[in-house]
């Protein structure tokens, strides 16, 4: 099979895609997939490191209000579908897919005036711009939240889940943990806002560092590169207790994620898919700063269904988010019942679930 792929501006649009990439050559070596991105996007880099074939078009997204931008990005966007439309006919591919972004828009159009099949991908529970205006024309709508099926013509839509999901399975657990320096005769919790970190989570562990060293778990605390030596020095000035262990990023995190009891995080698309993936409970602190405040609409499936504790950025202090994993962490039953409520939401076989629809439209 020949897939066109393209998926842009943020990682949660790219890295699904790759993962659909990788698993499709698992069952299919034989495939064939040319990606189209941007020149100035994350794409850029990150794609050809992976030597997947790469073209790229020039897009911007529409303003939310009036503006002469928009004027500038209709004639992009016309631009950009005459340049797909050329990628296309040279490619030849049996199925076209956009995993997002304001590149999609003109990729996935074009696909479908020369009628080629065509799905979009949707990570989050409430959809972007993009997304919206392509469900008019693609043949399916792949989506990874229920909450998500109202936003789009129920016929096309099918719940997928994210294709993330399967990267973090199969992973050694105790490799993940011994490589980061846990141990294995107590729980561990995993704290992370993200490759940039998240301040208000630094902020609040920091302000518990003094309730934490008497705690009988241990914690793996991810700053993020932006805010880790700002961090260290705040660890330093008040100690750093022997059940502390703090990183600026992780690049093994599907090993980790495999041998961590309970994760703290933010609300993104992609840490949901693998932390369902994995039957891991949670306290999720959704960015108040994303578009249509998905974020916290993401936690909140997992919430409503028993698999996490939402807690919103205004609430939280130190002291509550070491409230929030006792609750969890010293009450085996409710740990139990958790990782099972988010084994339900979880959804491993994602990327089959894609590959077995792009089949059906072939």
């Amino acid at each position: 099979m020949k897939i066109v792929i393209s998926g842009g501006g943020t990682g949660g649009h790219i890295y699904p895609a790759l993962a659909l990439i990788k698993e499709i050559k698992k069952m299919d070596p034989t495939s064939e997939f040319l990606y189209i991105g941007t020149e100035k996007g994350l794409e850029s880099g990150i794609v050809t490191r992976e030597n997947i074939p790469f073209k790229t078009i020039e897009i911007t997204g529409f303003k939310r209000k009036l503006s002469f931008d928009n004027i500038r990005t209709i004639t992009r966007f016309l631009k950009g579908v005459k340049d797909s439309k050329s990628y296309i006919k040279e490619f030849q591919p049996d199925v076209v897919i956009g995993t997002g972004g304001y590149v999609c828009g003109p990729v996935v159009y074009a696909a479908t005036r020369l009628n080629i099949p065509t799905i979009i991908h949707e990570q989050n529970s409430v959809p972007g711009l993009t997304n919206k205006f392509l469900s008019r024309y693609v043949d399916k709508v792949a989506v990874c939240f229920e909450e998500a099926k109202e936003f789009f013509p129920l016929q096309k839509v099918v719940l997928t889940g994210n294709p993330r999901a399967s990267e973090v399975l199969g992973k050694d657990g105790e490799k993940g943990r011994l490589h980061v320096g846990l141990n294995s005769f107590q729980k561990s919790v995993l704290l992370v806002g993200g490759s940039r970190g998240a301040r208000p989570i630094n902020d609040a562990f920091i302000e518990a560092l003094d309730i934490v060293k008497d705690n009988n778990y241990q914690f793996l605390y991810v700053t993020g590169e932006v805010h880790y030596e700002d961090v260290l020095k705040k660890v330093k000035s008040v100690g750093n207790p022997n059940n502390v262990i703090i990183k600026p990023f992780l690049y093994n995190m599907p090993e980790v994620l495999a041998g961590v009891d309970l994760v703290v995080a933010r609300a993104g698309a992609t840490t949901l898919a693998e932390i369902t993936a994995l039957g891991l409970p949670s306290i999720l602190i959704p960015s108040p700063y994303v578009t249509n405040n998905h974020q916290e609409k993401n936690a909140r499936s997992l919430s409503e269904k028993g698999a996490a504790i939402l807690r919103l950025e205004k609430d939280l202090t130190g002291r509550q988010l070491i409230e929030d994993i006792d609750s969890i962490l010293l009450n085996l039953d409710k740990l139990e019942e958790m990782k099972k409520a988010s084994r339900q939401i979880g959804i491993p076989d994602a990327a089959n679930r894609l590959y077995k629809l792009m089949n059906e439209l072939v």
